[in-house]
């Protein structure tokens, strides 16, 4: 009763107001087939006291403060403190989507500045207002491709993130969209680009490729435009680790679909997290979700409106784009006052930790690709579950274990060094993985 403070009187009241005898009665419409006759069966209440000490032991029971080398679309770095500073301001926290665009100035401009930042990043004319992660971005720009040409057929690398793979196909079985993917070279871990020459047509829509692709391998992005663009398709570049974009080339692609994990959003189990579309100017119109755009009051005054909606403010029903009809304010302002508080040339010196770190990790161990890489890359270990139970012992989380996805890398693991790690768990990782026999780590 702590938490519904209703008194017997009170229920009565209620239930007269309602013109109904019992709770019962409340449900009488409904068939007797589906009505529960018996208490739930839950254990009884216990005190506040006991559940927060529960959840305290459930907590000790995480691998706090342990070195980690998982990458794979999540990437552990630094969060700066001014992120949770600004963002838990009651004008943000509190705010729901700005629906009354009118009223909502502060939210509008932290979108409109988020927006802004997109387009320098990605070196795109324009940026919507963030979609709900990387993986759901992806299928909406392949969705987009095919308003833009006219054809249902997207091509994907098998470099591409498995789980955004999963996305878009499960998004594009009902779209009337085949979805093909085609292979890497097992040398380079880049895509195939003859692969890609053979399986691409005049139906094709889309070529999605990755890049810095799963594999952490940095892909040759304008070879895949061009063979793109001869055959009259887009080129959709994906990106799952943000902080690569500041050493490398903006992506010479027609839709940009990534996400912004990595820009002081924290892992939390998978999310939430802030995905984004960038495209160039004549496609702004196929672009999914909201655009917010700069214009000024009846004053005079600088101001900001809702640009573009693709479905829910004008109810375009057959004629939407999509149906994202909202965006990640709050999580997109975290990257928002990431990317303010790095700034260009901070972002870039990140990056080159991030670069440093990996190939430091590297020379002790041999990469399974040739290809050149940014912040992760795949390695030989054996039997990588058995590699990463050896690592727990030493408070390490190791890479993530590659057979999942591609059963011809059952031997191998993806690990990931970020400007987090640190140089000894750098050189202990390397020495359990160089062990011959894991067993013998394990003794």
């Amino acid at each position: 009763m702590r938490y519904l403070p209703k008194s017997d009187s009170e229920r009565r009241a209620m239930l007269d107001a309602c013109g109904v005898a019992s709770p019962e009665d409340l449900f009488a419409h409904l068939p007797e087939a589906v009505r529960l006759h018996r208490p739930l069966d839950l254990p009884p209440g216990i005190s506040e006291y006991e559940i927060v000490d529960y959840f305290r032991r459930r907590a000790a029971e995480n691998a706090d403060g342990y070195a980690s080398f998982l990458g794979a679309g999540v990437y552990r770095h630094y969060r700066p403190v001014l992120v949770d500073t600004v963002v838990s301001r009651g004008e943000f926290l509190t705010s729901y989507t700005p629906y009354q665009a009118e009223i909502s100035q502060g939210t509008l401009t932290t979108i409109f500045e988020f927006q802004t930042m997109i387009c320098q990043l990605t070196g795109m004319d324009v940026a919507n207002a963030s979609m709900y992660d990387g993986s759901t971005a992806v299928p909406e720009a392949a969705m987009m491709a095919a308003r833009i040409t006219g054809r249902h057929r997207a091509l994907a690398a098998r470099t591409v993130h498995p789980e955004y793979r999963e996305v878009l196909r499960t998004y594009a079985k009902n779209q009337g969209m085949p979805v093909e993917e085609f292979g890497y070279a097992r040398e380079s871990g880049a895509v195939d680009l003859e692969d890609l020459e053979r399986k691409i047509d005049d139906q094709t829509a889309a070529v999605i490729v990755q890049s810095p692709n799963f594999f952490g391998i940095i892909e040759d992005v304008k070879a895949a435009a061009e063979i793109a663009h001869r055959r009259g398709a887009l080129l959709v570049m994906v990106f799952t680790e943000a902080v690569s974009l500041g050493i490398l080339e903006p992506p010479a692609a027609d839709i940009v679909a990534g996400e912004l994990q990595s820009f002081a959003i924290s892992p939390s189990y998978g999310g939430p997290y802030a995905g984004i579309i960038a495209t160039r100017d004549p496609f702004v119109r196929q672009m999914p979700g909201r655009l917010v755009g700069q214009t000024v009051d009846t004053h005079g005054n600088r101001a900001f409106c809702l640009t573009l909606s693709t479905r829910e403010q004008h109810i375009r029903r057959e004629k939407a784009t999509s149906n994202i009809c909202t965006n990640q304010a709050l999580i997109a302002l975290m990257a928002t006052v990431f990317m303010t508080v790095y700034g260009k040339e901070g972002l870039r010196e990140l990056a080159l930790q991030n670069l440093a770190k990996a190939h430091y990790l590297a020379e002790n161990l041999k990469p399974a690709f040739s290809g050149k890489f940014f912040n992760e890359f795949v390695v030989r270990a054996g039997a990588p579950e058995t590699v990463n139970k050896a690592l727990l012992k030493r408070k390490i989380i190791g890479g993530l274990p590659l057979g999942r996805f591609y059963p011809e890398l059952a031997d191998a693991m993806l690990v990931c060094a970020t400007e987090m790690s640190r140089r000894a768990d750098m050189d202990e990782l390397s020495q359990v993985l160089q062990s011959r026999a894991a067993a013998e780590v394990l003794a």
